[in-house]
């Protein structure tokens, strides 16, 4: 089996207490760190910041960035946003959650990343920044006495190097010298094809500290998925935000690129990031599940808020033009916010499982979404349900593929959607939904500067 490749630097990240400043220092000095990765996520989930010597970050830790890397489309272009600070594009500062700190493997000397939370020049915490919003829905958990618990997985596209964006994109050759085909959902021997990236995956993984509950063979063509274990839901938005950096890593140390795109290939599966979720009451006990084990009221308003609330939060869960090519008919993803007992036509699923794990899995999210904000629109979706006692739909037996479309079909009407949301907009925050509103509206805006084949091919001659 392949081993860890040369350029990993860390044999394992450091487990530290929030605020312990001094044993990170210590941890540091052990191991002979040479550099530090001050890291936190913008909107589209890309990791901004800064690259320091540890010395100085032991020195004097802050970090500073301007606020300008929130209002950066997708191209790296700037919207027009409705903010003080557009033009002068003042300083945040970044203050780092040293229980995030985790080694970076594939760096060439000792390196060490920490994700930073984002604050303005008084210490308070901006509303807008992913982490915060998240943050913000938590406390409306919180204040109910209620803990969320979630397990995303991860699906993702393996391909041949592409640069030239104007050719489409291509499965790897596997160890075989064969190009995958798809249709092999769950198959070891299309895994196997695909070790050493999988090996990669592992060891860096290993190396930072993230746990791993499987990497399953999907039904597309060099399409794969990483399972996480369950847990708090802050802790696996992080995981999820470093696993996309290092499954990158990993598939460019292997002469391929790994993508996280809703839709990378026509007549492909899309890749979705599945999100179960439960919710905890104070004493640890399932409160989706009443003391005879039977789906509880609150189960049942849970799916009756996101069934009511998530098709405003696809703006959110599929932030990009490419991300409605994948909600289609028909093509393993969902169209509608139906849901049933173990069912996976339809968007919102019950998995068999015991009382004591009963949960609702959220189907429709893209691969391409930011964690944070997706986990954080989903539990408002839940939320919301419960305090305000919705009544889900009956579930569905068979099918659900056939049955009326609940979600957008476009980028502009589920933007517009979120806007004329006013419980949701209240929870995860006005001053966010309105710079990501106008953002999103810019990124549309951009995309229909470019002419596809498609309308070469059909309008060029004909029309």
């Amino acid at each position: 089996m392949p081993k860890l490749s040369p350029e990993i630097s860390l044999a394992a990240s450091p487990k530290l207490e929030r605020g312990d400043i001094a044993a990170l220092r210590d941890w540091i000095r052990a191991n002979r760190v040479e550099e530090i990765e001050c890291v936190t996520p913008d909107f589209a989930g890309i990791a901004r910041g800064k690259v320091m010597p540890a010395a100085k970050f032991m020195r004097e830790h802050e970090v500073r960035l301007p606020v300008s890397i929130f209002f950066a489309s997708i191209t790296g272009e700037y919207a027009d946003v409705d903010h003080p600070e557009l033009y002068s594009d003042g300083d945040l500062a970044l203050v780092p959650d040293i229980t995030t700190a985790r080694a970076v493997p594939w760096a060439g000397d000792p390196s060490l990343q920490v994700i930073h939370d984002v604050v303005d020049r008084h210490g308070t915490p901006v509303p807008y920044a992913p982490r915060e919003v998240l943050r913000r829905v938590l406390r409306a958990y919180e204040a109910r006495g209620w803990t969320p618990v979630i397990a995303p997985e991860l699906e993702f596209y393996l391909t041949k190097p592409n640069t030239d964006p104007d050719y489409p994109l291509e499965p790897p050759m596997g160890r075989s010298g064969r190009q995958s085909t798809g249709s092999q959902a769950f198959s070891l021997s299309q895994v196997d094809e695909f070790d050493t990236v999988i090996e990669h995956i592992y060891d860096y993984a290993d190396a930072q500290g993230l746990e791993i509950d499987t990497i399953i063979q999907e039904a597309g063509a060099a399409q794969l998925e990483v399972n996480m274990l369950h847990g708090d839901a802050m802790t696996l938005a992080d995981q999820v935000f470093l696993f996309k950096r290092l499954i990158r890593e990993a598939a460019l140390r292997c002469g391929s690129y790994a993508t996280f795109m809703a839709k990378p290939m026509a007549g492909q599966p899309g890749s979705a990031m599945h999100i179960h979720q439960s919710v905890l009451d104070a004493e640890g006990r399932n409160i989706f599940s009443d003391p005879d084990g039977a789906p509880s009221d609150l189960f049942h308003a849970f799916i009756g808020g996101q069934q009511k609330h998530l098709p405003a939060c696809s703006a959110i869960m599929a932030p990009y033009v490419n991300s409605y090519r994948r909600l289609v008919r028909y093509m393993s993803a969902p169209v509608n916010l139906e849901w049933g007992e173990d069912n996976r036509s339809t968007g919102l699923r019950a998995p068999r499982s015991s009382p004591e794990a009963r949960r609702v899995e959220n189907r429709m999210t893209g691969a391409d979404a930011n964690p944070y904000l997706a986990v954080a629109a989903s539990l408002a979706a839940g939320w919301l349900g419960m305090t305000e006692g919705e009544t889900p739909r009956p579930p569905v037996t068979g099918g659900a593929y056939h049955r009326d479309r609940d979600l957008p079909y476009s980028l502009l009407d589920a933007v517009t959607l979120l806007e004329a949301s006013p419980s949701l907009i209240e929870l995860i925050g006005t001053e966010f939904v309105g710079i990501y509103a106008t953002l999103k509206r810019f990124e549309y805006d951009q995309f229909m500067t470019v002419i596809s084949p498609w309308e070469r091919e059909h309008l060029l001659l004909n029309v």
